[in-house]
């Protein structure tokens, strides 16, 4: 005799294979990393008690002000990232949740990642140098740079770092800094042309630069809408699409002058 069930014992065991999907995705690791806010470095100064930028060659300048290159944290290329720990950063404002592959290239293991990731921020920084002096319009010559932020990888400090180099040798062309004597802190990729490109994690990065003191924040163009999501008071952001878009930016920025704005 076939067994016949009520209503309510119908929807209870219907939704026992539902209450397993999520008891399964509870548990089960997901293709996400959870980033925040994380170091900033001075390129005019030290990282792990070692000159950012030191030029051989050439007659460089003393600085005054800070130029903070800014990153974020993120959990590990093989980290378990789960439906729980997804939860929690949704609410946070400083917390982020990212899809894994826009974080680290896929198909490696971990040293490999790490590898690729010290191989962009080396390649950054000759660009970085490229960049800077195609922007002075001076040959290299006999100078010579070495630029080391440690184990940071990525290729998101070349706009800063170019920007250092500009202010170690000509500062902003009359005599001064380029940062006017103010923190400075911001984000971008650098082409040898100067050309500025967008990075990933904005607003985790401006939180970084508030926290360690920068007041001007200088962001690609592009990633305007993503920086003014969680912007921390007392920011003021400034976009960039070029080299020399940022150095007049500053230089307008110490004049008093008008400056652009997201």
């Amino acid at each position: 005799m076939p067994l016949r069930l009520t209503r309510p014992r119908t929807l209870a065991l219907c939704a026992l294979p539902v209450l397993a999907l999520f008891g399964t995705a509870a548990l089960a690791p997901l293709p996400f990393t959870l980033a925040q806010p994380g170091t900033t470095a001075n390129v005019l100064g030290e990282a792990g008690g070692k000159p950012v930028i030191t030029i051989t060659g050439a007659p460089t300048r003393t600085t005054e002000g800070q130029l903070r290159m800014t990153t974020i944290v993120a959990t590990g290329p093989t980290a378990d990232v789960r439906i729980g720990d997804l939860a929690d950063s949704w609410f946070r404002t400083d917390r982020a949740v990212m899809s894994r592959d826009s974080v680290y290239p896929t198909g490696g293991s971990v040293k490999q990642i790490e590898q690729h990731n010290l191989n962009d921020m080396k390649e950054s920084q000759d660009v970085a140098v490229d960049a800077a002096l195609n922007y002075l319009d001076r040959e290299q010559g006999s100078m010579t740079f070495s630029l080391d932020l440690g184990d940071i990888g990525g290729p998101s400090a070349g706009l800063f770092l170019a920007l250092g180099i500009i202010d170690k040798l000509d500062g902003n062309g009359s005599g001064g800094d380029l940062t006017g004597g103010r923190t400075i802190a911001g984000t971008g990729t650098i082409a040898a042309d100067g050309t500025v490109g967008a990075v990933g994690g904005v607003s985790l990065k401006t939180q970084a630069a508030r926290r360690d003191g920068a007041t001007v924040f200088l962001v690609p163009k592009a990633e305007c809408g993503a920086a003014t999501a969680e912007l921390p008071k007392g920011l003021k952001l400034i976009p960039v699409t070029t080299l020399k878009g940022a150095v007049s930016a500053l230089d307008a920025l110490d004049r008093g002058a008008g400056v652009p704005s997201c």
